[in-house]
């Protein structure tokens, strides 16, 4: 005769849903997360690199068009001893990233503005999606008529190509904000502020991530469009300056090295920012469980 109670089952119930939910503890060796993570990319760009090197070995295509890899980094090593490619990668750094912490000010104001009145977002939320739609290079010669060939031009396109991106991302995390968790946060006394910090934003904060993420992207390729446009001594050497002097020069192995860069650096954002926080945001919330 079994002497367990009702209470006893429920206990058991709660235990074994509470087993289900606890994310497994089993380690993976250093080797095995490095395979997983380094090695997929890595022989994706040789994979890459194999196929130019046939493509120039078979002469499919003129070396002034299709450069060989050796000329390529022949190019970068001789900017690079000259300076430029330090020059370069700093300045349209420093550029990109005073515009994007510009962006998600004014970017995270406005999407909550959006998000906290329903008489502004139907007047300008069409409006910020067709922002979001058109492409930054046609930005660049209204910028350069207001504000000449200066970084004030450069900065304006940033933001018109960022902001946004980032005011639709916290748009989109508020609007799934489930209405328990506000109600919750008024019986506990978060109004106004209190609740935004303390509750709007937290449980916004993937698609306000998601946001932040495409409004770098947006970023990066709206300081390439300004900076190979806005062309002018003065303003310094950047990556798109070099894309343009490439082009002016018909130096092809200046411009596949400057794309080169272009792609390195954004990339190595990406992985050494967004992703890593992505993962402690997922983590956090119990999301990120081992996956085979």
């Amino acid at each position: 005769m079994s002497t367990t109670t009702p209470l006893d089952d429920v206990a058991s119930l709660e235990a074994g849903l509470d087993a289900l939910d606890t994310p497994s503890s089993s380690t993976e060796s250093w080797g095995t997360r490095l395979s997983r993570s380094v090695l997929p990319p890595v022989v994706a760009i040789v994979f890459f690199a194999l196929v130019w090197v046939v493509v120039v070995a078979l002469h499919l295509k003129p070396t002034y068009v299709v450069p060989a890899p050796s000329d390529v980094w022949s190019t970068f090593a001789d900017y690079w001893s000259q300076g430029a490619v330090q020059s370069a990668v700093w300045n349209s750094l420093r550029r990109a990233f005073v515009g994007f912490a510009v962006s998600v000010v004014i970017g995270t104001a406005l999407g909550l503005l959006l998000a906290q009145s329903r008489f502004v977002r139907t007047a300008i939320g069409p409006l910020v999606s067709g922002l979001q739609s058109l492409p930054s290079v046609a930005w660049v010669p209204a910028a350069i008529i207001w504000f000449g060939l200066s970084d004030a031009a450069i900065y304006m396109v940033v933001l018109l190509g960022a902001v946004p991106s980032i005011a639709n991302g916290l748009l989109a995390g508020v609007q799934q904000v489930p209405p328990i968790y506000l109600r919750v946060g008024r019986v506990l006394g978060a109004r106004g502020w209190a609740s935004i910090r303390y509750v709007v934003l937290p449980a916004a904060m993937p698609g306000y991530l998601a946001g932040l993420r495409q409004g770098w992207a947006f970023a990066w390729r709206s300081l390439m469009a300004a900076e190979l446009i806005t062309f002018s001594p003065a303003l310094g050497t950047s990556l798109g300056q070099l894309l343009q002097t490439g082009r002016e020069l018909s130096d092809m192995s200046l411009v596949v090295a400057a794309i080169l860069m272009i792609l390195v650096v954004g990339v190595g954002i990406e992985l050494l920012v967004f992703s890593p926080i992505e993962r402690r945001l997922l983590r956090s919330r119990g999301l990120t469980g081992s996956s085979s």
